[in-house]
């Protein structure tokens, strides 16, 4: 099954993404490859009836639970759209100058939601003795926002980045490679190391917590991506952005689970 394919049968249609939006309103427009750029909305905190439902992740940071949708959501701005990229998004204040978007998070925080919503773990890409990509179960990005009309867009977080081969949106998915823990050298505290900027990465890093199941060299003249300018709305434009594990598609022919039966005591 293609890319193409395989998003238009997820799990995550455009009714089910409305209420990360708003509560109510009009349904939000997908924003197609050549579309014009929407214009930016102004950079205001979350309605609270755009959040109901959904469970705060942090005292500090932009970052929800949606249990009954099984996502995380987290809010942000557009930071760069045009110029090579290693991410495509990063925790707020660490690595804007190669990512599209920064969001308001710290990187455990998002993967401490991920965990929480079902997701897998897999591992970060490894060099020694040889390569081996990211492992993960793989998660399904999805970016929204509102120009300045009020109008709501919706794209794949693909769709904002330029596959230098093709000159077409990326066509790979995003797996969960977690990371890993590091001991501070002065102090001895553990940190987890993707909360440096490696939150979403289209370059390989082993301290990203998710990564592209793919060799992409973050050698500045091996870069395979770029920001897909004609496609991001202007620099400072407020985004939420919503990330769902990907359930496994089941097999012809794989047997389904046998419910078990409760007494029924008369």
């Amino acid at each position: 099954m293609n890319l193409s394919s395989r998003f238009w049968s997820a799990v995550v249609s455009v009714a089910a993404l409305l209420p990360f939006l708003s509560a109510a309103g009009d349904e939000p427009k997908v924003t197609k490859p050549g579309d014009e750029a929407a214009q930016p909305a102004a950079d205001k905190p979350a309605d609270a009836a755009e959040l109901q439902g959904l469970i705060k992740l942090s005292k500090t940071n932009d970052v929800w639970l949606d249990p009954k949708r099984k996502a995380v959501v987290v809010d942000g701005q557009v930071c760069l759209r045009a110029g090579q990229l290693e991410m495509f998004a990063c925790s707020k204040g660490t690595k804007e100058h190669e990512s599209v978007v920064s969001l308001r998070c710290l990187a455990e925080e998002v993967h401490a939601g991920l965990l929480r919503v079902g997701a897998v773990p897999g591992t970060p890409v490894r060099y020694d003795p040889t390569y081996k990509p990211a492992t993960g179960q793989i998660i399904d990005i999805y970016v929204l926002w509102k120009d300045e009309q009020g109008g709501k867009h919706q794209v794949r977080a693909q769709d904002w980045v330029r596959f230098g081969k093709t000159n077409k949106p990326m066509p790979y998915d995003w797996v969960f490679a977690g990371s890993s823990f590091g001991k501070d050298e002065e102090t001895g505290r553990e940190y987890y190391r993707a909360n440096g900027g490696d939150l979403i990465c289209v370059s390989n890093f082993p301290t990203a917590m998710l990564d592209l199941p793919v060799a992409s060299s973050d050698t500045n003249a091996d870069l395979l991506f770029e920001a897909f300018t004609d496609h991001i709305p202007p620099k400072g434009t407020s985004v939420r952005v919503v990330l769902i594990p990907r359930q496994p598609e089941k097999k012809d022919g794989e047997a389904k689970p046998v419910e078990e039966k409760k007494n029924d005591p008369k």
